[in-house]
């Protein structure tokens, strides 16, 4: 090893610099093979889920997709590193067609991005394609590219065109969530007011029944679908797998055929890079391969659906540009610039030469958008008439087939009754009016997939809890009789309210402590309850819109945790405790005074905070506190004449309290869905919908077994608090079994939206 810096004449020794190079070729590889296993398995989940459109979830356009991005295009902006092989020369090749697969692959992320998220990663991607088109033209120039000149060039114009398309794509964005956003609102007020089925359709069912509307509407109006349904994210698939074969024309070329044949003479030796070029061509190649196939599934489908089989359309509606393409930059052109930018321009002249320097830009984009949404659309006409020549081939081939399926499907879809209700709610944008048969065809049975999804994972402990306390409970009567008002107050400003979770967990505590009771009965209530919660916490952050029962769900979360894995609850070991030689209400009464002990030693660590701020906000150690003193004392008050003699009596009182709070609680299933799929943020409304039909799955037993109960007559507002329904009971005590209760067989359901 020669030293380092100058030699004895003063010369740079530059004998060591090429060799971390072959180190720089693996990372490029391992960028690149990243960049692949992303797209696999984005590949992978729309096969998985029948979402053939492809959803970009693991691999989109964002900064640490960039960044690999960037990485993985070294070789082809290396302006002086002699590559004279066969596979030097191909690496180049393949990290620009790398480039249009990452940008055919990740146009539908564009959707789920925000204005500004947007102008970032757009103009960063054009930073890197520019960058990389402008070194590849040097390159050309200066012979570092020597072979594959014609492949190069086309792949630089294919480079070129895409970035044009997702660009001027980019602006429809906000204008198309603005105009389906509009119309879910609308199609949502009216999925509400239908009619049930019949007279004796359960909530369940109902439930079913709306989410396949909410389904429908929120999955035609995702932002990915409706950006890879568009006609230029079909001329982008259609470009990126033109790219994709011509890496494969030129892999043909130079690895099967004679140099003599086809003009290709390749220079000997190596380059810097040496064997890690071999590595990028393998992994540039595997990423290209792989995320061609969603571009080009998206193509064949759009060119599939508007071949000549499927119908026509005439030529004027064919290759009409619609307005929503060019709204963005009309509306920009009839707003004034801003003030604040023409501050710096004193003169009038100026001002108004600043105007209209702004409009003729705008006009010049209104142009270009036409032109690309045109030429989109020719591509898409060529595609179809290409390829509806083979199609129309199988069709007459396999013309028999094809008339009984299509006779079964239709028979089908009659004996539904939907598939024309369904069609109602399909949101769509113009001229996609033909899209909506296609649409309804694909995702009527998506509800109930899902459904029958969530029914292979049912809370079986809970479902048995339930089952069990059902016939025992009058209603929901441990509602109210969890908390006794005749239990002084520890906090002299008053009491906070209570929500779902800590009265479950609270008792669940209380139930572990117990002497003389079958370590078998605590672990199925224990199960029992840690399938509640799941669905209870769910329900209160949906029904919780204000966050004031935030603090007291926090203080349930913190409790179960050490209630769960350890048998704890703060320093108090449970175990320990029910094994101790105590009757339950000595227990009970030990449990009340640890808890009021924890109470006093929180609220005089944190007396200005309890006392400056409202109940609900206090500490979460209070807070658990006061829940455990308070139960205690309510239960101890009603010892004697309940007759809880043993501990085991005590803990059947304890499963219908929390059966009948866990019931409560499930009486908002309906008013948490209409919440679920309104509220939620249009880019994830798709997933909260499909979350709510998996849920649904899982807890429609549950439903039928609440259904059996006395509901009280509440509104809606009503149902989703705790302390509402123990004001309901407690102003009814004497005849709510009565006249306050409606009967368990009555369909009506009421929904709110806060």
């Amino acid at each position: 090893m020669g030293s380092l810096g100058c030699d004895a004449h003063g010369v740079l020794n530059d004998a060591e610099f090429s060799k971390p190079m072959p180190s720089i070729g693996l990372y490029v590889a391992i960028a690149s093979l990243i960049c692949a296993l992303a797209m696999a398995a984005d590949l992978l989940h729309g096969f998985r889920h029948r979402k053939f459109w492809f959803p970009c979830k693991y691999f989109s356009l964002n900064a640490t997709s960039l960044t690999f991005i960037g990485v993985g295009i070294k070789l082809s902006v290396d302006l002086n590193t002699s590559m004279p092989s066969r596979h030097d020369q191909l690496s180049k090749l393949s990290s620009s067609v790398f480039v249009c697969t990452v940008m055919g692959n990740s146009m539908p992320s564009l959707g789920i991005m925000d204005n500004k998220d947007l102008l970032m990663n757009l103009v960063a991607l054009a930073i890197l394609v520019v960058t990389d088109v402008v070194n590849i033209c040097i390159q050309l120039g200066t012979g570092a590219i020597y072979v594959f000149k014609e492949e190069h060039f086309m792949v630089v114009l294919l480079m070129m065109l895409m970035l044009l398309i997702m660009s001027f794509s980019a602006t429809t964005v906000p204008t198309t969530k603005r105009i389906l956003e509009t119309k879910y609102k609308k199609k949502y007020e009216v999925a509400l007011k239908c009619p049930l089925a019949t007279e004796r359709t359960t909530v369940s069912k109902k439930i079913q029944q709306d989410l396949s509307k909410f389904w429908m509407m929120a999955h035609t109006s995702s932002p990915q679908f409706v950006m890879a349904r568009s006609v230029t994210c079909t001329a982008s698939g259609f470009f990126c797998l033109l790219s994709a074969v011509t890496l494969g024309e030129a892999v043909v070329r130079s690895y099967l055929l004679r140099p003599g044949t086809t003009m290709l003479e390749f220079c000997r030796g190596d380059s810097d890079y040496k064997w890690s070029t071999s590595l990028v061509l393998v992994c540039q190649g595997s990423a290209v391969a792989v995320g061609t196939v969603a571009p080009a599934i998206r193509w064949f489908t759009a060119v599939k659906f508007r071949c000549p089989i499927r119908g026509s359309r005439s030529y004027k509606e064919e290759f009409r540009v619609e307005s929503y393409w060019t709204q963005w930059f009309s509306e920009k052109k009839q707003r004034p610039l801003p003030l604040s930018r023409l501050s710096i321009l004193k003169d009038r002249s100026c001002r108004k030469t600043a105007h209209d320097a702004k409009r003729w830009l705008l006009d010049v984009c209104i142009g270009v958008q036409y032109v690309i949404v045109f030429a989109s659309k020719i591509i898409r006409y060529v595609s179809v008439y290409c390829v509806s020549r083979i199609l129309i081939c199988l069709h007459l081939a396999f013309r028999a087939t094809g008339r009984s399926t299509v006779s079964h499907v239709d028979s089908e879809m009659s004996g539904g009754g939907s598939r024309q209700e369904l069609a109602s709610f399909v949101l769509h944008l113009e001229g996609e009016d033909e899209l909506v048969d296609l649409m309804v065809r694909s995702n009527r049975e998506a509800t109930d997939h899902w459904v029958k999804k969530g029914r292979k994972n049912q809370p079986v402990n809970l479902i048995e809890l339930l089952e069990a306390n059902t016939k025992i409970s009058k209603g929901f009567e441990g509602i109210r009789e969890f908390d006794s008002s005749e239990v002084a107050s520890l906090a002299p400003s008053g009491e906070p309210p209570n929500c779902w979770a800590l009265p479950l967990v609270t008792m669940t505590t209380i139930a572990l402590s117990l002497p003389n009771v079958k370590p078998c009965s605590v672990k199925r209530l224990l199960n029992a309850v840690n399938e509640a919660l799941d669905s209870v916490n769910k329900f209160e952050c949906v029904l919780d819109t204000g966050g004031e029962l935030a603090n007291l769900r926090k203080a349930a979360e913190v409790v179960w945790l050490g209630v769960d894995l350890y048998h704890k609850w703060f320093d108090v070991d449970l175990r320990k405790l029910s094994k101790q030689e105590k009757t339950p209400e000595e227990t009970l009464r030990e449990l009340a005074e640890v808890a009021n002990r924890e109470f006093s030693e929180s609220w005089q660590m944190n007396l200005m905070v309890c006392m400056k701020h409202k109940p609900s906000h206090w500490p979460i150690k209070t807070l658990a506190a006061n829940s455990m003193y308070r139960i205690c004392q309510t239960i101890l008050l009603n010892y004697e004449t309940r007759d809880y003699g043993t501990g085991e009596a005590l803990l059947r009182k304890l499963e219908t309290t929390i059966s009948d709070i866990v019931s409560g609680c499930f009486c908002n299933v309906v008013q948490v869905v209409s919440v679920k799929c309104l509220v939620t943020a249009v880019e994830v409304r798709e997933e909260s919908v499909r979350g709510a039909a998996l849920h649904l799955g899982r807890t429609e037993k549950i439903l039928e077994i609440v259904e059996r109960r006395r509901l009280p007559e509440l509104r809606c507002d009503q149902l989703k608090n705790i302390d509402e329904w123990r004001a309901f009971y407690k102003m009814n005590s004497s005849d709510c079994s009565s006249r306050k209760t409606v009967s368990s067989e009555s369909n009506e359901v009421c929904i709110t939206v806060d």
